[in-house]
């Protein structure tokens, strides 16, 4: 078991080594990455813990305001920033088909989807209102799913950018013409696997962002016992 932990973080610092070269080659190209290994079985090495989730004031899809730390615990949360007018292929829709493809995965079982959540979260309060990230979710954000999708929001950038600051998430600010902050721009994707405690245990960029992947880590997650 150490051996293959040992492998398996070996394995994961190469990879990010190349993450670098591997997003200015998707740049170039504009396509989505194209896994080519076999990803390590769920439970087989162990993700450590990153940091803890920062919490906010946010908004859902019908408006109400809740502390972030309600869709941070309790389950295996993926969450990512998003645009809902985002065409990049190698960005924010890159982000949702991963997510689309995942979900369709775990309901295969949905013992094991009713343990996950998803999160996706605007950058762009001015334009993404809960309405607009209603229209965009449609039935994935329905509250019956096995597996609950949420669409977040703030009020403004400035109740946004400490959740932004406490993940880490690089971004730079539009300013209007009076100076004031009209919404976040980003450039890097990321993704962030967080557990049940509220610890974030992996954060993917565009070059490893791949659903088997992703689910493996998921399910090493989910096989963790919980104090």
């Amino acid at each position: 078991m150490r051996r293959r932990a040992d492998s398996m973080a070996l394995a994961r610092a190469a990879l990010g080594a190349l993450a670098c070269l591997g997003q200015l080659q998707l740049a170039l190209a504009g396509s989505p990455p194209r896994q080519q290994f076999v990803a390590p079985a769920p439970g087989s090495y162990r993700l450590e813990s990153i940091q803890a989730a920062p919490d906010g004031e946010v908004l859902d899809t019908d408006g109400a305001a809740w502390p972030l730390r309600r869709y941070m615990k309790g389950k295996v949360t993926l969450l990512s920033f998003i645009y809902t007018y985002c065409v990049d292929p190698v960005g924010c829709p890159l982000a949702f088909q991963t997510f689309s493809d995942l979900r369709t995965r775990l309901l295969a079982t949905p013992a094991l989807a009713r343990r996950v959540r998803f999160v996706s979260m605007s950058f762009d309060p001015t334009n993404d209102t809960p309405s607009a990230l209603r229209n965009y979710a449609g039935p994935l954000a329905a509250p019956g799913n096995a597996l609950r999708w949420h669409f977040l929001t703030t009020r403004s950038v400035a109740e946004l950018r400490p959740v932004i600051a406490g993940f880490g998430q690089d971004v730079s600010v539009t300013l209007d013409a009076q100076g004031r902050p009209t919404r976040l721009y980003n450039h890097l994707l990321k993704v962030f696997l967080i557990d049940a405690r509220g610890k974030v245990r992996e954060i993917y960029t565009t070059a490893y962002l791949m659903p088997d992947v992703v689910l493996n880590d998921i399910r090493t997650l989910l096989m963790e016992r919980t104090p």
